[in-house]
């Protein structure tokens, strides 16, 4: 069904499409099969910029010869609780799974598992992976550097990517409650979407080459950058910038990946860095066995307690009332099963391009 800006498209005709368009690159059918999952979650999450919208990035690096299609993951150093991982070039929507089921296999030995990980390419959202874990009645986290476009506070040079955190907690009778933020103000897919849709972007999102606040996408893209979660320093960005500085230094310095302004990014044809002090990017995965600390279900009924105790807040006025992290997701993905995943329009044109270099039919 179309509308004047976007078409609404069923989940699993996009997930077949992004199946097929990874296995017509040379990604084994379980490979491509994992990567299609995560970014279909993305899109039925709501999470537009992460989902099928980067698909024609993902095409671009594997046409490019910038991303192994078939990489041998490995451990190159590991004891009971911890590894990291070696990703050999791959997409990070494989290599980031198969890393984070490494912590899960060892939480449930030892009680906590921490994995990380160098070599390795865009993961999708961070949320993803956390919620893998739920189902082994683990709490996870999942966090990821990425090519440079935040400035930290004081600077105006680009340092930082926009390095994404998250963290899930099971409960038994309410849904769980799942944090996932970047630690700039905001990802650079949803400046993209900004771009795409042809608005201007809120204030507090990016300044320009010369460190002036900006509400146009160009002048990021032309030299700008992200602000940190926060903002300016005035409004609480030196706590994004510090939150976006430890996602670094876990993901990257402690793997030996790519850190700072030395991280690659995802596209092939924009800046690459002239020097580089590892390998790929950086993951960083955790996992906490709850029976480790008390009960499950004792500490999911508390959870229970916790989402009700939060849901009954007095609603500030004009506003819905509060909501509990993870919610705004749950009810996204809750009306796309049921109506569609909406599509703007450049980026249908991005995948009709997809199709043409996959040998693909479009599905519309």
């Amino acid at each position: 069904m179309a509308t004047d800006t976007f078409q609404y498209f069923s989940a699993a005709a996009l997930r077949d499409f992004i199946e097929n368009t990874f296995r017509a690159f040379d990604v084994p059918e379980a490979d491509a099969a994992q990567a299609a999952d995560i970014l279909i979650s993305s899109d039925l999450r709501g999470i537009d910029s992460h989902g099928v919208a980067r698909l024609r990035k993902y095409v671009e690096m594997l046409e490019d010869g910038n991303i192994n299609p078939r990489p041998h993951v490995r451990i190159v150093r590991e004891r009971m609780s911890t590894a990291t991982v070696d990703g050999d070039n791959g997409l990070g929507l494989v290599v980031g799974p198969k890393a984070n089921q490494i912590a899960i296999e060892k939480a449930k030995k030892t009680g906590s598992g921490w994995v990380s990980v160098c070599n390795t390419n865009h993961f999708g959202i961070a949320g993803y992976y956390p919620l893998q874990a739920l189902q082994h009645d683990i709490i996870g986290w999942a966090m990821t550097n990425t090519g440079k476009w935040m400035a930290p506070i004081f600077g105006v040079e680009r340092m930082l990517g926009t390095n994404p955190i998250a963290i899930a907690f099971p409960g038994l009778e309410e849904p769980p409650v799942v944090i996932d933020f970047a630690t700039s103000a905001v990802s650079f897919g949803k400046v993209q979407i900004k771009q795409r849709e042809g608005k201007d972007l809120p204030d507090g999102w990016v300044l320009d080459d010369k460190g002036n606040p900006s509400n146009k996408a160009e002048d990021l893209i032309s030299g700008g950058s992200l602000l940190p979660l926060g903002s300016s320093a005035e409004s609480g960005g030196h706590k994004g910038y510090c939150m976006a500085a430890m996602v670094d230094i876990l993901t990257a310095v402690l793997s030996g990946a790519n850190w700072g302004p030395f991280a690659p990014p995802f596209a092939s044809r924009v800046f690459i860095p002239e020097e580089s002090v590892g390998k790929g990017i950086g993951h960083f995965f955790g996992a906490m066995a709850i029976d480790g600390f008390m009960d499950v279900d004792v500490f999911k009924t508390r959870i229970d307690e916790w989402v009700r105790r939060f849901r009954a807040t007095k609603p500030a006025p004009g506003t819905q009332g509060v909501l509990i992290p993870g919610d705004p997701e749950r009810i996204a993905e809750a009306e796309r099963r049921e109506s569609g995943i909406p599509i703007i329009a450049p980026v249908v044109d991005d995948l009709r391009w997809v199709a043409g270099k996959a040998g693909l039919n479009w599905i519309a």
